[in-house]
This record gives C-alpha cells, sequence and structure tokens, in this order.
C-alpha cells in the first residue's frame, strides 16, 4: 500500500483505464503536432478557463498573425488583442505579449526549459509551467487542470465530496509514466474529457469547484466592450461618452465606465490621452 492508501494494483489498473481509452478515443488537436515550446506556451496559455473548440478556432490564425516568439514581443498591443478577441480574459494576450519580449530580451528567443524559470513569466502558473515542460520538452513534471482532476475523482474518489487537489498530486505523481510523459498528460486530459461527460463531472466534487459568474450583463463583459470599441478606431482615441454609445445592452453610469476605463489603462490596456482612450 502507498502512504496515500492507494495499492499498486488500483495504480495499475488506473493506468490500463487510461491508456485503453487513449488508443481508441485520442483526440487530434494541432498543438499535439509540435514540440515548438512558444507554439505549445500559446496554446497553454489559451486554454486557461477556455474551452477547447473556442482555442481550436483561434488557434492557427493567431499562430498565422505571430509565427514566432520574436514576431509576437514586436507586435503592437492593438494587433495582438485584435487576433486574440473571441477567447475573453485579454489579459492573458497583454501577458503573452510580455512574455514574448522577456523572452526575447532575457533568453535570447528561446522559451526556458525550467519550469521555475517559466513561472517568473507573465501570468504562467505552476499548471502551465509544468504543462509546457511536458509537452514541449518531455519532462515528468507534475501538475493538475480539470481534465486531470476529473479523471483522479472519478476513478479514485468515487463517494467522497470536497476534495482537495493535495489529495490528488500524490496520485499524479504515482501514476505518471516516466519515459512518456507527454503522451501519458494527453492520454489523461482525453480519458478527464470522457469522464466528465459520462459520469456527471466528476470534477463538481472537487474542493476547488466554482460555478463561473454569468458573462453578460457583468463588468468583463464591459471591459471586453469598451476594447472591442477602441480596437474598432485603432488608433484613433475616443470619449467616454462616444465609448458608451457602443456598449450594448443597459449603458453603464458614468461613474463604472471612468472607473473600467481607468482600470483598463493602469493594466496596459489602454493610453489616456486627456480625456480620451485609445489602444495602447
Amino acid at each position: 500500500m502507498s502512504d496515500f492508501g492507494t495499492s499498486a494494483a488500483q495504480i495499475a489498473d488506473f493506468q490500463t483505464a487510461v491508456w485503453d481509452h487513449y488508443s481508441l478515443h485520442r483526440r487530434d488537436l494541432p498543438w499535439r503536432h509540435t514540440r515548438d515550446a512558444y507554439e505549445i506556451l500559446v496554446s497553454e496559455v489559451m486554454l486557461q478557463q477556455t474551452q477547447v473548440a473556442r482555442v481550436l478556432q483561434k488557434y492557427h490564425p493567431f499562430l498565422r498573425s505571430f509565427p514566432t516568439v520574436e514576431a509576437l514581443g514586436a507586435a503592437a498591443v492593438g494587433e495582438v488583442l485584435t487576433s486574440w478577441s473571441g477567447l475573453g480574459y485579454n489579459r492573458r494576450a497583454l501577458w503573452l505579449h510580455e512574455t514574448a519580449r522577456i523572452v526575447v530580451d532575457r533568453h535570447q528567443g528561446r522559451v526556458p526549459a525550467s519550469a521555475d524559470a517559466l513561472r517568473l513569466l507573465p501570468g504562467v502558473g505552476r499548471a502551465t509551467a509544468a504543462a509546457v515542460c511536458v509537452f514541449a520538452f518531455d519532462q515528468p513534471q507534475v501538475f493538475i487542470e480539470t481534465n486531470i482532476r476529473s479523471a483522479f475523482i472519478h476513478f479514485f474518489f468515487p463517494g467522497p465530496e470536497r476534495v482537495a487537489d493535495a489529495d490528488i498530486l500524490p496520485l499524479v505523481e504515482a501514476t505518471l509514466d516516466q519515459r512518456r510523459p507527454r503522451d501519458w498528460y494527453y492520454a489523461l486530459m482525453d480519458y478527464g474529457v470522457w469522464v466528465k461527460r459520462t459520469d456527471n463531472n466528476p470534477g463538481r466534487k472537487s474542493r476547488h469547484y466554482a460555478v463561473q459568474a454569468p458573462f453578460a450583463g457583468s463588468r468583463r463583459e464591459l471591459r471586453a466592450q469598451v476594447l472591442r470599441a477602441l480596437l474598432a478606431v485603432a488608433p484613433s482615441a475616443l470619449g467616454p461618452a462616444a465609448i458608451g454609445d457602443q456598449v450594448s445592452g443597459d449603458r453603464p453610469t458614468t461613474a463604472v465606465l471612468a472607473d473600467v476605463l481607468e482600470q483598463l489603462a493602469a493594466e496596459g490596456f489602454l493610453v489616456a490621452e486627456g480625456d480620451r482612450y485609445r489602444i495602447a
């Protein structure tokens, strides 16, 4: 028995189930056809909090616009945001843009092969850094994301509620195929996708599961509409009244719109020119 109460036989059964499923139902995703660390980094940042179907629509067009880390780093913010449009969580576009500049300036244009170095880049957390190391460099890193979480809860925690990632991570390490980590994680994620469809999404039993607030009518939607309005006239600037005219649905109050504009400027999306704003 392991120190977390799981037998070698259970681990072997899990590995067999994952590999068997993968042999029959593996997903053919474009980022699985490359080992280019930049292309994989782009995919991993895009996949943060975003469904695969939406990323599939944007991945190749984004790489056509910015085929190298140098091209992305040299691009204007407006160009990057335009290519990113439709993926949501636009901060990721800014982070990726800044990451490209850092990689060019400090790493000679090479995405680091170290998880510690990757985690120093904007918007790159523990899971994203580990995933890049696994998929670009075939390193046996341990990490967890939504599909992995569902796979382990389904198989090892069929009864408990509010399962913590701290309970899952030792199992991720124990089951990891040290010789084929890249293929193993692809198989593991595909198995997790399958159990989410067939077992009422076991990820809901995670202690870390949270229902996302509706986008419609939210501050996030207002931010997106403001950026869309200014991208449409870039590089020109608009005043708050003209920007408010472009917002669909209930018009925001003057105070709310002013606060959103100031926040977007502070984050690096916009530049203020007197009482007008433009894309940075």
